[in-house]
């Protein structure tokens, strides 16, 4: 008996469990322990803990909260952590299991500072493991400042990247997460910036099951923690208070059992002057959001929701419903648990920063540059007597990070990674030459006469995230983020024929930036055109590793260049139809998909395994890829279908799979795509998938299956037919 009660004893010793604190008892469910914490709150202490800044309870010992935290490319706002290329290069790099790698080192950097942070008593926004990425709205209009934070415009690309990052993030243990994701902005959000808080975006049936919701349905597949409802309205209800696509459609149709939370102050703008308009005042709309399923209000709404339950517009029982399955994340994610039984608490700070993560960071931002142009003058040698590196974004921080970003001590601008790179005999000069925006004040150019001295110049151009971005936070933008002017400032343009004028040498235009921009130009004047992206803490490097020709680029376009705005319909229309490489018939400076490599490809012998399939069938496709040039590569194979005899609009190609396929100089391989049926059904003007009988056409290359990709130097794609019987 003795033995009995001290095995009892050391049991207790290893637990935080107290008797009758079943949310301490961690041999329950995580549903069981939330809802026996919920029961021992005050009203005032249950609204308390659904608003973003959850406040301590001392009397349970329960710690402060702040769910709002930040890891769209490493961990954001918070300490020191490794700055990973912006989501848009990171769609870039057409790579799923690299954005499975990048976001599971984020995680760990993230577990690690918040260990360090919480066991010092450190409970400050940004601290926390509830983080609200990944953005899986698509890129439909290059005017949207914030399509940076996305992985471009095509549903099938954004979701493999999104599932990897989700995965990553939210790690594999059959427990504990090792932090939660969250899916952003649900569900059909992607400008007009300025008016977000007011703005009803109109979509057909067609393109919201076609384009819009893909994504988030792929992420509630892999159980996604979070999905957060969007700012504005979406057919004519606000999508924080939208019963058919967070009730009908996310509850119950997709299953999706997480938490929704708001964007952040999303629910004033249903009683705010010049908002919604839908409720009269915070008590009206914190009632409307949490019967529309939304537990966690980010802002200063929900406190009013006191009151609304004295008022009897809502009963405690459903706050408690509500409450419950919010607080189910933090047990989940082990917030109440001992130390000793979560494996995420072991991961230490030597993560941090580690040079593991920067050696990722430098493979992703290599991965993600999409050279556009190059007349033959790249690769460089290292060893000529002088380079010249110049422009306004060569020697910043700013063209490295985009937004919603983190600090590090080591940032490697363009210029220091060129400078690292060439031979100790060789000269750099550097000189701004212009600003970013605007003409030089001063007339004298000292700059410009150096590249005609100089056997190659890097000019490092483009926008940065004063120029776009969210609504406040692009301090030099006219339009609050959005970019309704599509030209780069006009003053780099004149400064790059200087360059170039009467200069025989290299002049390589290095371009930054999150979104397409009017480079048709640049692409004339330069003698080789790189898209750099925002490529992070090891950008410099990474750009010095392309252009001395260490590594080949890789990167493809996850969007169209359009020519000009001129090509696309306005920018309030959310309609698809002449959208995206999908719909959009003109022909574009740069198709989706585009992208150079240093050798030369030869794609052969496609073969379909049959020319005909039948429902519920699977064939595959075949086709070998061969390096005839000289230098080792990485290739992105691109397989589209195109329906030629749908009764609806389709999309004129739609991507339906990827491989990235290292090739050696001289090495060809055989890349082979299942093909199934439901890869062939469309969605109908009411939003229903269906399968159609009839002809389709299979391409696979290196890129869109365009003439203008082969304008551009693209390799030349194959095609095949496919009979769907």
């Amino acid at each position: 008996m003795i033995r009995v009660y001290t095995l009892f004893l050391l049991m207790l010793a290893c637990t935080s469990y107290t008797f009758g604190q079943d949310y301490l008892d961690e041999s329950l469910s995580h549903q069981q322990r939330a809802k026996d914490l919920v029961s021992r709150l005050s009203l005032e202490e249950k609204v308390g803990q659904m608003v973003m800044n959850a406040p301590a309870i001392d009397r349970l010992d329960i710690p402060p909260y702040d769910w709002w935290n930040e890891a769209l490319h490493g961990v954001g706002r918070a300490g020191i952590a490794t700055v990973f290329p912006q989501a848009i290069a990171l769609g870039a790099t057409f790579d799923e299991s690299l954005a499975y790698e990048v976001s599971s080192a984020i995680s760990d950097e993230a577990r690690a500072m918040y260990n360090a942070a919480s066991a010092q008593g450190n409970y400050l926004r940004y601290s926390g493991l509830t983080f609200w990425t990944p953005n899986v709205n698509i890129f439909r209009d290059p005017r949207w400042g914030r399509g940076q934070e996305t992985y471009g415009e095509d549903p099938y690309l954004t979701s493999l990247l999104g599932v990897s990052f989700v995965r990553g993030l939210q790690g594999d243990d059959p427990n504990y997460l090792k932090t939660a994701a969250c899916g952003k902005h649900f569900a059909v959000h992607s400008g007009p910036e300025r008016l977000r808080h007011e703005f009803d975006a109109i979509a057909s049936p067609k393109d919201m099951f076609e384009t819009y919701l893909p994504a988030f349905k792929a992420l509630v597949d892999a159980d996604v923690e979070a999905i957060m409802c969007a700012y504005n309205r979406t057919n004519g209800e606000a999508c924080c208070a939208h019963k058919t696509l967070l009730g009908d459609l996310l509850r119950e149709e997709w299953g999706f059992d997480g938490h929704i939370l708001s964007d952040c102050w999303a629910i004033v703008d249903f009683y705010a002057e010049n908002g919604h308009g839908v409720a009269a005042n915070a008590a009206e709309a914190s009632v409307m959001a949490v019967k529309s399923g939304v537990n966690l209000n980010c802002g200063s709404s929900y406190p009013a929701l006191v009151d609304a339950v004295g008022q009897g517009l809502i009963s405690e029982a459903e706050i408690d419903e509500a409450l419950t399955k919010l607080l189910v994340t933090r047990f989940k994610l082990g917030l109440f648990d001992s130390k000793e039984s979560n494996p995420y608490n072991r991961i230490g700070l030597e993560v941090v920063n580690s040079e593991a993560n920067r050696a990722l960071a430098r493979e992703a931002a290599t991965k993600s540059i999409v050279m556009l142009k190059n007349n033959g003058v790249l690769p460089l040698r290292n060893d000529y007597k002088r380079y010249f590196v110049t422009g306004p974004n060569a020697a910043n921080i700013m063209p490295l990070i985009g937004n919603y970003y983190g600090v590090n001590p080591d940032m490697v601008t363009v210029l220091e990674g060129i400078a690292g790179a060439i031979s100790p005999g060789s000269q750099v000069q550097y000189r701004a030459g212009t600003l970013l925006d605007r003409p030089n004040s001063n007339p004298i150019d000292w700059a410009s006469g150096v590249a005609h001295t100089s056997e190659a110049t890097f000019m490092v151009m483009g926008i940065t995230g004063d120029i776009e971005g969210e609504e406040g936070a692009a301090i030099a933008s006219e339009h609050y983020g959005d970019r309704l002017d599509y030209n780069i400032p006009q003053n780099q343009i004149d400064y790059l024929k200087k360059l170039k004028d009467g200069n025989d040498n290299a002049v390589i235009a290095i371009v930054t930036g999150g979104s397409p921009m009017n480079l048709a130009e640049v692409h004339e004047i330069a003698d080789a055109v790189l898209l750099a992206w925002y490529p992070g803490e090891e950008g410099g490097n990474a750009i010095a590793d392309i252009v001395f020709g260490k590594i080949s680029p890789s990167g493809r376009l996850p969007i169209t260049f359009p020519r000009s705005f001129d090509q696309l319909p306005d920018y309030n229309d959310y309609s698809m139809v002449g959208r995206t490489y999908k719909y959009m018939k003109a022909e574009p400076l740069y198709p989706f998909g585009f992208g150079l490599t240093y050798s030369k490809l030869n794609y052969s012998d496609l073969n379909l395994s049959s020319s005909t399939i039948k429902k519920n069938g699977e064939i595959t496709a075949a086709i070998t890829i061969a390096n005839e040039g000289d230098y080792a590569v990485e290739e992105v194979v691109q397989l589209y279908a195109t329906d030629r005899e749908a009764s609806v609009r389709v999309p004129l190609f739609d991507l339906k799979g990827i491989e990235r396929v290292a090739l050696a100089p001289g090495e060809s391989k055989r890349v082979t795509f299942p093909i199934t049926t439901d890869m062939l059904s469309l969605i109908d003007e009411n939003g229903n998938q269906r399968l159609e009988k009839g002809a389709f056409t299979i391409s696979v290359g290196g890129s869109l299956p365009t003439s203008r990709s082969l304008e551009l130097g693209a390799s030349t794609f194959q095609t095949a037919t496919l009979n769907l019987k």
